[in-house]
């Protein structure tokens, strides 16, 4: 029973660790840009998944509503997706300051359906429908091919560091279980068992009398 629970507490913890990587890591997608906005949003239960204000801008703590940027776009396969478009600062660690800027960027790169201009939209985060959850653009780009194999080296890059410094951990700890743990746990096993043997041995020397 023990190792059923021991493997569902790591497999939450594995889900966790994959569901903040993939909200938090860049993702790209090819779309053409239709238009950008600014709107008056409100916060409630879905604040998480919102940055904060422009840097350098006035902040109140308990803000509940604020104009937040937007670029509407289409993909590939006509479907629509919006994204929003607000500062990370320092976290996550994008450091994005330029919303303004890449509003601007994405206006400058409006088209139609029948003369589409194809652009890269660099992006982090989910698109939740029921949550009113956007993801947030960090980076635009053109591109003539909208058939371009985007790689994500990157983020390759990155989980392949997190699983070597995992592995790094985990051979340390395996080395110090061995040499320090394991063995105070065998004499703690050893010294309760030598007590049980001299309380049984006690208890039934007291019998005799």
């Amino acid at each position: 029973m023990l190792r059923y629970i021991w493997w569902a507490i790591r497999l939450a913890v594995l889900l966790v660790v994959v569901l903040f990587l993939h909200y938090t890591l860049p993702q790209r997608d090819i779309v053409y840009v239709t238009g950008v906005e600014i709107k008056l949003e409100q916060f409630g239960e879905n604040s998480i998944f919102w940055a904060s204000p422009d840097s350098g801008a006035a902040s109140d703590g308990g803000m509940v509503e604020r104009d937040v940027r937007f670029i509407d776009t289409v993909q590939r396969d006509g479907d629509v997706m919006v994204y929003r478009n607000e500062d990370t600062g320092v976290w996550p660690p994008y450091f994005k300051f330029d919303s303004s800027n890449l509003q601007a960027e994405a206006r400058d790169l409006v088209s139609t359906r029948d003369a589409p201009q194809w652009v890269v939209m660099t992006h982090y985060g989910w698109r939740i429908p029921f949550l009113t959850a956007f993801p947030n653009a960090v980076g635009v780009r053109p591109i003539d091919d909208p058939d371009v194999t985007l790689i994500p080296w990157l983020n390759i890059a990155i989980i392949v560091v997190l699983i070597a410094i995992w592995w790094a951990i985990r051979v340390r700890w395996k080395r110090l279980r061995r040499a320090r743990i394991d063995p105070s746990l065998r004499n703690a096993d050893a010294a309760l068992a030598e007590r049980r043997a001299g309380m049984q041995s006690w208890l039934r020397s007291w019998r005799r009398r």
